[in-house]
């Protein structure tokens, strides 16, 4: 090894803390604190962690060279080709001997016996033979080492770039595979084998793949589509990367995403763990293909436009021995682990090892982790697994937050799992500046998505993760008639308004068996009997579908900055997510997409999908997920108004001469995001005809989208071509004395669980034939176009007064009573 290389390694243990105080100005520098003052009280603690930051990142510069050349550590240790050598190293101090053994030696590691340097890193060299590598590509391999007892073990490399199991062998733990192929060798030959509804995998040597696209640019709004890799086919089996990317790409858009979120990618042996329980970090899951494969997936989706996130664990690891990370301790202090010892080590509830991010050579590990995904796979970010867990000692087990801001910054906060997070986003970020990174945390953490330089963690999202439950708890325990709009509105806006929210109603943690998706929970066994569109919607299956359909979009419209959606409830798929195990017979027929009921003509779920595929049009075309307006001006719910009901007698209301006043519940939401006007009605019986709708821009609105509409499943009961013109309110510049402290209003017809967008029409620029988002001659292109006003307001309002019950972590004002729907003049029939 050069000097360069030794003195890369001369520092393996845990990174010491050293006790330097920050001063004032450093503190002031802090960007945290101007935007959020209650932070101001928690100083003490945002000195210590950005001191411990930018100490531990000093000495990687230090010690490394940079953070960038740091995170190439798969460039060092692993396989690697060096001057007509494979040059192998792995930091294993706990091991007195080592070897590599595999299918090149027999086995017998007799003669490719490692060195050990002062730093704990085993070393061979082996020379090529007859001008060509002494390992073969594809070739089986593994890393043998005797520790403190004595006893000789086999374990598959640390950096492994692949691992395979035989497939014929159940049970069987799975080897690393030594993967290096040329470009100069034959094409790839990928043959998969159905056999009892698994797949057995056939691969021999390919060529190295090479990416005709480049990257997309960043999305202003992501509309992430998640996606399992094994479960996308229809056949009960597990799927490939190939079969993924030639079927289930054209699909995902269509239907106007702009960025997919795989799962599982990582190398994982027990496949009923949905990917979590990650064996072999370097390597893809070989269970649906190679490598290559899997980068002709990532490259055709850039060719599409859709950018490739990666959900990546680094929250925990799999407690295997055999074939996984968890077979390097074999008991050793922390100093010479990937892992904590003892509890502190072990995740009670997860069953899986905790790293100790303090560790200098996990800190390699890991950050090289991202770079590689980043650099030979050409991801164009991550979804953070588990940051909950990483954040705390207690890892969020037996914990409510109640967003008190003790309960985020304590000594129960992990500040050396903190620490690793920050240099990993900044890492990422210098890397691929257009990167996403998203942080799935439950706890809601403060300045966990502000940029590391103002003293964040440097996340850019994080998914709100209370939505989905609230729609669970509504579905499950509650009728349609005592759904609060309050409660619907507060649970959808209460976030941190500097904080990017990726929203979403359902995800894949909402499917797993013991669950059910929302359609199934809406329609359940109805579903098996009644999607026909030959005959009329049962009550059950109207309100199924129409419900499903207001979910999802004011859950998109209101809830966050970003959409996601799991792959295939954009369509309401049915039933439940449950891998093959033995408790259901090893069965992959809950494993699977059934695809075949969304491209059946006469079923009802081509409308769903419709809808859904106009809900990402209409952001595609307005960009409402990424104004900073967002408006709520009515939760309308018991109120005396005067209106016209369509289920009343016409003729007696005309007829009398008396106003006809009526106390009734109006379910009904009101927002503008951006220039869109959102009214959702989610009475399950009452329309109302000439319902006011306060908004701020005057001029003509037209309908956007409208899930009512024929092609949605609806009745088509909203006109399409009506024009909207607006009626000023109460005296400008004064706010209280407008129509829900709108300036200006217009009137609508509003029916029953129905959801209608509106968009003001630029009467400068209108052209004859505008359509609406959606109609069947308009799904890929719409006349009307608006522009993202970045001069709108910074944070959501819900209308009313300030309170004291504004909580610490709320971004939200209050809502007031007094402020609720002042629908009180006489309606006429707006048709």
């Amino acid at each position: 090894m050069n000097n360069k290389a030794e003195q890369q390694f001369a520092i393996s243990s845990v990174v010491k803390e050293t006790q330097v105080m920050t001063t004032n100005e450093e503190d002031a520098q802090l960007g945290v604190f101007e935007i959020d003052p209650l932070l101001e009280k928690f100083k003490d603690h945002f000195s210590y962690r950005t001191k411990k930051y930018i100490e531990t990142k000093s000495m990687i510069e230090k010690y490394e060279g940079s953070l960038e050349e740091f995170a190439q550590g798969y460039l060092k240790f692993g396989f690697n080709r060096e001057q007509d050598s494979i040059v192998y190293r792995e930091w294993a101090p706990a091991a007195q001997e080592a070897q590599v053994i595999g299918d090149f030696n027999g086995w017998n590691g007799s003669n490719h016996k490692m060195e050990r340097n002062e730093f704990g890193v085993w070393t061979i060299r082996i020379p090529d033979s007859g001008g060509s590598p002494s390992i073969p590509h594809n070739s089986r391999i593994k890393f043998r080492f005797k520790h403190g007892n004595g006893v000789w073990v086999d374990r598959i490399p640390a950096w492994i770039k692949f691992a395979t199991v035989a497939p014929t062998q159940f049970g069987a733990p799975y080897d690393g595979v030594y993967w290096d192929p040329q470009s100069s060798e034959r094409s790839e030959i990928f043959t998969p084998k159905h056999s009892h509804g698994s797949l057995d995998i056939q691969c021999t040597y390919c060529c190295r793949y090479i990416f005709k696209h480049p990257r997309p640019p960043k999305s202003v709004a992501p509309r992430i589509y998640e996606t399992h890799i094994g479960m996308c086919g229809q056949e009960p089996r597990v799927s490939t990367y190939r079969e993924f990317a030639d079927n289930v790409l054209p699909r995902i858009s269509e239907n106007n995403y702009n960025t997919i979120q795989l799962m599982a990618i990582m190398e994982h042996s027990y496949y009923g763990s949905f990917g979590y329980h990650v064996t072999n970090f370097f390597a893809v899951s070989s269970r649906s293909g190679t490598p290559e494969d899997l980068k002709y997936l990532i490259d055709k989706a850039h060719g599409l436009g859709i950018r490739v996130l990666m959900d990546v664990v680094h929250s925990h690891a799999s407690n295997n021995v055999t074939d996984g990370l968890n077979g390097f301790d074999v008991g050793q202090g922390t100093q010479d682990s990937y892992f904590h010892t003892g509890e502190k080590g072990s995740h009670k509830l997860w069953d899986s090892r905790l790293f100790n991010y303090g560790n200098w050579e996990v800190l390699r590990f890991l950050l090289s982790n991202l770079r590689w995904w980043l650099d030979e796979f050409m991801f164009d970010g991550f979804r953070f697994d588990g940051v909950t867990s990483m954040l705390y000692h207690h890892h969020g087990i037996n914990m409510v937050f109640t967003g008190n801001y003790s309960e985020y910054f304590s000594e129960a906060t992990d500040v050396d799992a903190v620490v690793y997070m920050m240099l990993a986003n900044h890492l990422v970020h210098k890397l691929l500046p257009d990167a996403t990174v998203v942080a799935e945390d439950v706890s809601g953490m403060p300045a966990l998505c502000r940029p590391v330089y103002e003293g964040g963690v440097g996340f850019d999202y994080r998914l709100a993760m209370s939505i989905p439950d609230k729609w669970i708890d509504f579905l499950k325990n509650q009728r349609d008639i005592e759904w609060s709009m309050k409660d619907i509105v507060w649970s959808l806006t209460n976030r941190r308004y500097t904080e990017k929210c990726i929203a979403y109603a359902e995800s894949h943690d909402q499917a797993i068996v013991g669950d059910k998706t929302i359609s199934f929970l809406l329609m359940d066994k109805e579903m098996y009997s009644g999607m026909s569109d030959l005959k009329p919607a049962s009550p059950l299956i109207d309100r199924g579908t129409s419900l499903h359909k207001m979910i999802h979009l004011i859950t998109m419209a209101l809830g966050g900055e970003g959409y996601l959606n799991f792959m295939g409830n954009e369509f309401g798929h049915p039933e439940w997510i449950d891998f093959p195990r033995e408790g259901n017979d090893w069965s992959y027929d809950k494993c699977r997409r059934q695809w075949n009921l969304v491209d059946t003509d006469h079923l009802r779920y081509k409308h769903m999908n419709a809808f859904d595929r106009a809900m990402n049009l209409l952001d595609d075309r307005f960009h409402f997920l990424a104004s900073a307006k967002q408006v709520v001006s009515s939760t309308s719910e018991e109120d005396k108004v005067s209106f016209v009901l369509s289920n009343m007698d016409f003729n007696l209301i005309r007829d009398s001469s008396v106003l006809c006043r009526v106390i009734t519940v109006i379910p009904v939401i009101v927002f503008e995001r951006g220039d869109l006007i959102f009214v959702f009605n989610f009475h399950p019986e009452n329309t109302y005809n000439g319902y006011k709708v306060g908004c701020d821009l005057p001029g003509k609105y037209k309908v956007a989208l409208d899930s009512d509409a024929s092609e949605f499943g609806g009745q088509g009961r909203v006109g399409q071509d009506v024009d909207h013109f607006t009626t000023p309110e109460g005296i400008p510049g004064v706010p209280e004395t407008n129509f829900n402290n709108r300036p200006n209003s217009f009137q609508v017809l509003s029916p029953a669980r129905t959801c209608v967008v509106y968009y003001k029409v630029d009467e400068t620029a209108e052209q004859p034939g505008e359509e609406t988002v959606g109609s069947e001659s308009t799904l890929s292109s719409i006349s009307v176009q608006s522009e993202v006003d970045e001069t709108t307001a910074d944070t959501t309002l819900v209308l009313g007064e300030e309170t004291e019950e504004t909580t610490e972590t709320g971004a939200m004002l209050a809502l007031d009573d007094s402020n609720i729907d002042k629908n009180a003049d006489f309606l006429s029939n707006e048709n």
